[in-house]
């Protein structure tokens, strides 16, 4: 199961900002035992580079990302940390 959310997560956000750069971590593990982890939900790591958050502040940026990650933002994900940024920015 958790191989196949990090390969939707990456589709989503493939398709949403065809990014330079893109790595997604399931740290689920490390939050095992953890109240918000209960229901089954993970908690991911987000680095993208993408020309789509060039000019876009933080708060923009990861708007976006939770717009492109749609419903999986309630069904499969509880936690997300999102390192979003444009080319030439340090991710």
């Amino acid at each position: 199961m958790t191989a196949e959310r990090v390969a939707r997560i990456r589709q989503a956000l493939e398709q949403a900002f065809q990014p330079s750069r893109l790595e997604v971590v399931d740290d689920s593990h490390r939050h095992a035992g953890h109240a918000g982890a209960r229901d089954g939900r993970g908690h991911f790591d987000v680095t993208i580079v993408s020309p789509a958050f060039a000019g876009l502040a933080p708060l923009a940026r990861h708007r976006a990302v939770y717009a492109a990650l749609g419903e999986m933002m309630t069904t499969d994900i509880h936690a997300l940390s999102i390192h979003a940024s444009g080319p030439g920015e340090p991710a």
